[in-house]
């Protein structure tokens, strides 16, 4: 049975032709990506946060992989040498960039003098750039901007992520009782997700705590009548999922908690209504951010933010940025109310993708307490 969600060397390499246009607009020769989310999304594999690999690609299309030596893994690249990652009995060097670096330098050659290199700029290391003579340009904000529209490739694995915490949840609503202990909840809910993957979590969070905005699960038994806000933020193979529920702990809500709870449903249906390629940010933030505040309780965060190889990328759903949807983007709308009546709180977050004409609805789940 084939993989829907396997690595797309064909979906790889069109991500590539979008770099190489990049590349000729800004009279780029060469370009060198020490982030593993952009060599995963440049060249296809994803590495360990204790790897150090590196990959680069020159303005006629050569793709060069650095990856450590025990991590065999398919690529789109023309040219694919190992590091030596690890020393003897599998010790993970520390020194692993000087040892990639040199690697790469050897595979470049005469083109790594190129004039104008184009490098991330938030985290382009000496180690590197101390060896390079030409001009160095930041590219890094065109990759993030690059990243927005989701390929079908990505979208598969998006909507994996997505699946485990829809089976999170259910397990959340399984198992949460007066109690029960946070780190339990955890333990389960992780689980949950491993069990819905088939292979262990990329990253996680968020939210754990009980009768709290958010924060880690604790070593602490829930109690009846708090609000168990579950923000969970799964990643699968690289992708982040990042949606929420809550849940009435004892499963009798207030009198307030309901009317707070009824306040922000409509929050989705605005969404749903509003949303197209186009559509200001900024403008759908006032709109909600107007609406929630004729209660009493406060709702003085962001509205959301798209999801993707990193748990917050654009569309930034906040005054702080000037963004507008953009078709085949993911993100995350999170309304919330917050007050010492509520316990603390109720957020309610959905996935949607930005379609031609509106949006899908990603997260189908429940959003009763």
């Amino acid at each position: 049975m084939s993989d829907p969600c396997a690595m797309d060397l064909a979906a790889v390499r069109n991500r590539q032709k979008r770099l190489l246009a990049l590349m000729q607009q800004k009279q780029l020769d060469l370009v060198i990506l020490t982030q593993h989310a952009h060599i995963q999304y440049f060249v296809g594999p994803r590495f360990g946060w204790a790897f150090a690999p590196v990959a680069a690609i020159t303005a006629d299309g050569h793709v060069t992989l650095i990856r450590p030596e025990l991590v065999q893994t398919e690529a789109a690249a023309d040219d694919i040498r190992p590091f030596e990652a690890q020393s003897y009995f599998s010790t993970l060097r520390n020194d692993q960039r000087q040892k990639s670096t040199a690697v790469l330098f050897e595979a470049l050659g005469s083109r790594s003098q190129a004039k104008r290199i184009g490098v991330e700029g938030s985290t382009a290391c000496s180690e590197i750039t101390q060896r390079l003579s030409g001009e160095l340009v930041d590219i890094e904000p065109d990759i993030y901007f690059m990243r927005r529209r989701k390929d079908p490739d990505e979208i598969a694995r998006l909507r994996k992520a997505i699946a485990g915490t829809r089976a999170m949840h259910e397990r959340a609503r399984q198992i949460v009782e007066p109690g029960v202990n946070e780190l339990h909840v955890f333990n389960e809910l992780q689980a949950a997700a491993v069990r819905e993957y088939g292979e262990m979590l990329t990253g996680t969070g968020n939210d754990y705590a009980c009768g709290e905005r958010g924060g880690p699960p604790r070593d602490r038994r829930i109690e009846a009548g708090e609000l168990y806000i579950l923000d969970l933020g799964p990643a699968y193979r690289g992708y982040f999922a990042d949606n929420t529920r809550v849940i009435a702990v004892g499963g009798q809500p207030t009198d307030a908690q309901l009317e707070a709870w009824q306040h922000i449903l409509p929050v989705f249906q605005m969404v749903e209504e509003q949303v197209k390629p186009a559509k200001s940010c900024v403008e759908l933030f006032k709109q909600v951010h107007a609406h929630l505040n004729t209660k009493r309780w406060e709702f003085e965060h962001h509205l959301g933010h798209g999801i993707g190889l990193f748990p917050h990328e654009a569309p930034h759903l906040s005054p702080a940025w000037d963004d507008t949807f953009q078709e085949g983007e993911v993100f995350a709308v999170e309304p919330g109310l917050y007050g010492d009546d509520l316990r603390a709180g109720i957020r309610l977050e959905n996935n949607y993708l930005v379609t031609a004409t509106g949006v899908e609805l990603l997260t189908p789940f429940p959003l009763e307490l």
